[in-house]
């Protein structure tokens, strides 16, 4: 066994098909790397599987400790989303468990990194497959002294990259990130032999640098027709990353101080985040519906959403339309061509002779590598847009501007956040831009975004004024975890520690092991980022919640894709918030991954890119930490959230299940004992209320609107059917219903009729509502069950909540309905389901896995 004081890197990818693992020592001296392993495994869709168990027995072969592991590296991609989430949110969970730095390094580079310790030298490309017949391209020189990058990453069609490098490799090349000052690694005694593999015979085969580039990358196992023009295929070995390669990354970032090992602070693992080079595709589809401007709406300036010539209607061709506004009353939504003239109008107002016109506006919406975003008023008035163009890793503001009425209410740095957000998905690591030299308010906005001036334009203008250069960070909003707010909810009392001195405060471990078992759970399952942590009461101590409502509003809807990247970004964050408030409540300075005794997480049901993310830093925490490792049912949490309001409450119960993607009545015969009685056959309550929201043209969520609306009309005025209200069994059916209420409104809006919303809404909620009552007190009937117990995000509604109170008096049952703050998904839910679970002893492998749908009855 090594010795503890011996640092080692560990850097791990699955980027793609394979997962590659690389494990070196770290000599400060010199900053090198010294191969101690490197190992490639086929995972064929199981990443998340097979990833901490080959890193466990890789160590173990090794005979090397995890606590001797003093950074982790990570492949960011960019490859396959679910893959480079897989490995980024293990990072994230060995490097906050261990305590110990974590740093991103380019999947490509990595693999150019092995083409060059092969021996290769010259020319070479690096394609990877982005799916949808797209690649991923970059140029590399290689050389004696190491890699040099060409371009940025970006994603391109198949075809057309082949035939831009079939075309030749253009004069004069410039490397934009410079030569890594690294050759190769110098191989340890352990497993040298095995882990430099192919080097010798692949160097001789190169015959030194060539100006035929060679070519690498797992885009060649579908499109090589597409590429054998390009140059010559490297070894099929060297397609895929290599642990070896990634250790060569890592040591060239070391050398030229863009890491440091021993830094936990500069590798905070929160700022770690894949590559991804393009936009959520519901953002992308957002874009070019935006870009076009037939027909529109008069009244709002966006587009209708009746079907085009260009493409059909979907579901979220209304989208736009349900932006948000924040506290100052201004929404902000992607610049639409429908607007294009008011721009150009404030561009005369506001830039003089170096305004743009329409026609230039309209030019720019539809570009890939452009980024527009615009703020509205209450009166659906423009009051400031701004534009960035995406380019070699960089974004360079075109336009900012607002309104003069409107300065001085965050406008412009809400637009420039919102552009610093899409440009980083797009490949920007910095910003740049331009500034009038006597413009001295803008300046010092831009200084206080971490802007410095890096030189001057003179007459850059068309009045001849001289143009001041800046360049910063991306003007990211922070908020308090990625962009989101922090919700934090307790039911314990914090600890008064406001009169310890040091020597009072060394009780602090028999605080903790007085609060034991301490577990940590965490929720991925849908849009809200959780974590919590419970003790051996029952009590939890820390209940934290971030919420991605605000970027899935304006799509009338949760995208997967934005949940998960979002979850990603959000996870270390809310975890330390979680951590860092249960201490305060336990009366400790810190509590530390260690100081707990399980980690839990939702492994399913769900959105099965959002659950891979909690799943994996879950496992890499409770890994790093020697801790057991329990996966939890979400609905299972939905039915324990009702002992946050009851402890003591107990089985036989029926529960109600009442969320946006479920609709049930289950019978818990004992805890984790569960019989479904009843459930939907199609649409669930919560998406019912979402659509028939959307179609009233009120927003989303649906559910909060809707109730609040539903109290100022009259539930009897309107007709609408209880679908399957006499079945005789405990089914439900929202379909119907829904559809009803929108053939209600287009036949009131056909006969121009005025609806009136409040009715319709306190209509639909009580046709809804009879059907659950009247179901609920069946199942009760049948079981005989004295205990009624209500769960989901519908469970929030009030008029649910009283209708369920009165079934439940006329039928002599107690009632237990969550708090309010545990109706939505949460992770104390999950914490106290996970401390049944700790105490019994069901532990899930290192091999689990998300699922998105599981069946409640079974025992898991």
């Amino acid at each position: 066994m090594s010795e503890l004081t011996h640092p080692y890197i560990l850097a791990f990818d699955t980027a793609n098909e394979i997962i590659a693992i690389g494990l070196g020592a770290l000599d400060p001296a010199d900053r090198s790397v010294s191969l101690a392993a490197s190992v490639e495994i086929e995972a064929h869709r199981a990443s998340n599987t097979q990833l901490l168990p080959r890193i466990d027995a890789l160590l173990s072969e090794c005979g090397i400790d995890k606590h001797a592991i003093a950074c982790v590296v990570c492949g960011r991609g960019p490859g396959s989303f679910t893959g480079v989430r897989i490995a980024m949110a293990t990072a994230k969970g060995v490097s906050a468990a261990l305590e110990v730095p974590l740093y991103g390094v380019s999947t490509l580079d990595s693999i150019a990194w092995g083409l060059q310790h092969a021996g290769l030298r010259g020319h070479a490309v690096v394609v990877a497959d982005a799916m949808r017949k797209e690649v991923y391209p970059v140029r590399f020189e290689l050389s004696d002294e190491g890699i040099a990058r060409l371009e940025a990453d970006s994603v391109v069609k198949a075809d057309e990259a082949a035939e831009r490098l079939a075309d030749g490799w253009p004069a004069g090349s410039v490397a934009k990130e410079g030569a890594a000052n690294a050759a190769g690694l110098e191989a340890d005694a352990v497993n040298a032999a095995d882990a430099i593999g192919c080097a010798g015979a692949a160097a001789d085969a190169a015959g030194g640098a060539s100006a035929v580039p060679v070519v690498a990358g797992d885009a060649l196992k579908k499109y090589a027709d597409l590429f054998e023009p390009c140059g010559t295929f490297a070894d099929e070995p060297l397609w895929t990353p290599t642990g070896q390669g990634l250790l060569l990354a890592a040591q060239a970032a070391w050398r030229e101080g863009d890491i440091d090992p021993f830094d936990a602070a500069f590798g905070n693992p929160a700022f770690a985040l894949p590559v991804y080079t393009r936009l959520s595709d519901a953002e992308e589809n957002e874009r070019i519906r935006l870009s076009k401007n037939e027909p529109k709406n008069l009244r709002t300036g966006v587009q209708d959403t009746g079907i085009r010539r260009d493409q059909r209607a979907t579901v979220r061709d209304s989208a736009i339309e349900n932006a948000q506004a924040d506290e100052n009353g201004i929404t902000y939504r992607p610049l639409d061509a429908a607007h294009a003239q008011m721009v150009a109008h404030l561009e005369t107002e506001l830039m003089g002779t170096d305004a743009w016109s329409e026609a230039l506006v309209l030019d720019e919406l539809p570009r890939k590598d452009r980024v527009w975003w615009a703020a509205y008023d209450a009166d659906d008035a423009l009051v400031g847009y701004a534009g960035g163009w995406i380019v070699d890793g960089q974004v360079q503001i075109l336009k900012v501007a607002t309104v003069p009425a409107m300065r001085r209410c965050g406008i412009a740095r809400s637009l420039l956040a919102r552009i610093a957000s899409d440009a980083r998905d797009l490949g920007a690591k910095s910003c740049s831009l331009e500034v009038r030299a006597s413009n001295e308010s803008a300046q010092a906005l831009y200084r206080a975004l971490g802007f410095e001036s890096i030189g001057m334009r003179p007459r850059y203008y068309s009045d001849r004024e001289d143009a001041v250069i800046m360049e910063g960070p991306l003007p990211l909003d922070h908020h308090d975890v990625a962009g989101m707010e922090l919700m934090v909810h307790s039911d314990a009392e914090p600890c008064d520690t406001s009169d310890e001195t040091a020597v009072q405060r060394a009780d602090s471990r028999e605080r903790i092991e007085g609060s034991q078992p301490l577990v940590l759970a965490i929720e991925t399952s849908c849009d809200e980022t959780a974590a919590a942590i419970v003790d051996g009461r029952g009590s939890l101590v820390s209940d934290v919640v971030a919420s991605q409502i605000d970027f899935h509003a304006r799509f009338g809807g949760v995208v997967p894709e934005i949940a998960s990247r979002k979850h990603i970004e959000a996870i270390c964050g809310v975890t330390d918030e979680c951590l860092d408030v249960a201490a305060e409540r336990i009366g400790v300075p810190r509590l530390r991954w260690r100081d707990l005794s399980a980690v839990a997480v939702t492994y399913a049901p769900g959105l099965v890119g959002a659950l891979v993310v909690g799943v994996a830093f879950a496992k890499g925490a409770a890994w790093a930490a020697d801790l057991p490792f329990i996966g939890v049912n979400h609905l299972e949490g939905h039915i324990y959230a009702n002992k946050i309001a009851t402890p003591d409450i107990t089985p036989p119960l029926v529960v109600s299940l009442v969320s946006g993607g479920h609709t049930m009545l289950v019978h818990v015969k004992a805890w984790g004992e569960y019989v479904t009685m009843g459930s939907t056959l199609d649409d669930a309550v919560g998406e019912a209320f979402d659509k028939v929201a959307k179609a009233m043209g009120l927003g989303y969520p649906g559910g909060p609107v809707i109730s609040k609306l539903a109290a100022e009309g009259d539930a009897s005025a309107i007709g609408f059917p209880r679908a399957m209200l006499h079945s005789g069994d405990l089914r439900f059916s929202l379909s119907g219903l829904k559809t009803a209420v929108i053939t209600y409104l287009r036949n009131e809006e056909a006969a121009g009729r005025t609806v009136d919303k409040a009715d319709v809404a306190a209509s639909f909620q009580q046709a809804v509502i009879d059907v659950q009552v009247a179901k609920a007190e069946m199942a009760l009937k049948l079981t005989g069950a004295k205990e009624f117990c209500l769960g989901g995000g519908v469970a929030a509604n009030p008029a649910l909540r009283a209708a369920y109170g009165v079934m439940c008096e006329k039928l002599g049952v107690r009632l237990t309905l969550p708090p309010m703050s545990a109706c939505t998904d949460n992770a104390g839910m999950i914490a106290l389901v996970a401390l049944d679970r700790y105490r019994a002893k069901r532990f899930f492998g290192l091999d689990a896995d998300a699922q998105a749908h599981v069946d409640i009855d079974q025992p898991y």
